[in-house]
């Protein structure tokens, strides 16, 4: 049985092992090595996870009998858009409508906090196999652009819309 589970401070060394079983197999065709590891310590070092979750972002953690698979996480950025900053869910356990009970937890929470009508984006990467996966939940590309990030580096993506 698949449940989801908001997560705290304490999770930080759960969502860092996650985020090291999907990253590579992510982004390894699309990222070089170096950046690959520039951009996973920036992104989930400890730290930057307590400060994540310690500033607002809202992570829920999938789990499918105990077992951890995946996570989200949602950023309010305004008062009527939100951001998902991070859908993650494990080689083996993709395909199995566990990234899609991720979004539509997402979805749930922000109507929860945000009754009004509002629109939620997402980043992904113009050569990510997950493009597909957002439009079939919903999601349509809004706008693209090359975001520098630190290091020389830049994020290459689509900005994905859902209206709600």
């Amino acid at each position: 049985m698949l449940h989801l589970k908001s997560a705290s401070l304490s999770d930080i060394p759960l969502i860092h092992a996650l985020a090291a079983k999907t990253w590579a197999n992510t982004y390894g065709e699309i990222l070089s090595p170096e950046q690959l590891e520039w951009m996973f310590h920036r992104m989930y070092s400890h730290d930057s996870l307590r400060r994540q979750i310690t500033e607002g972002q809202q992570f829920f953690i999938a789990y499918r009998n105990e077992t951890p698979y995946g996570y989200i996480s949602i950023e309010r950025e305004g008062s009527h858009l939100f951001h998902f900053q991070k859908i993650y869910v494990i080689p083996e356990g993709q395909g199995k409508g566990i990234g899609a009970a991720l979004v539509e937890k997402g979805i749930a929470y922000v109507r929860s906090i945000q009754p009004e009508p509002c629109r939620i984006e997402l980043n992904v990467n113009r050569a990510n196999k997950a493009l597909h996966f957002y439009r079939k939940m919903g999601f349509e590309i809004d706008r693209e652009g090359d975001f520098p990030i630190g290091n020389g580096y830049f994020m290459n993506d689509y900005i994905m819309k859902l209206e709600l």
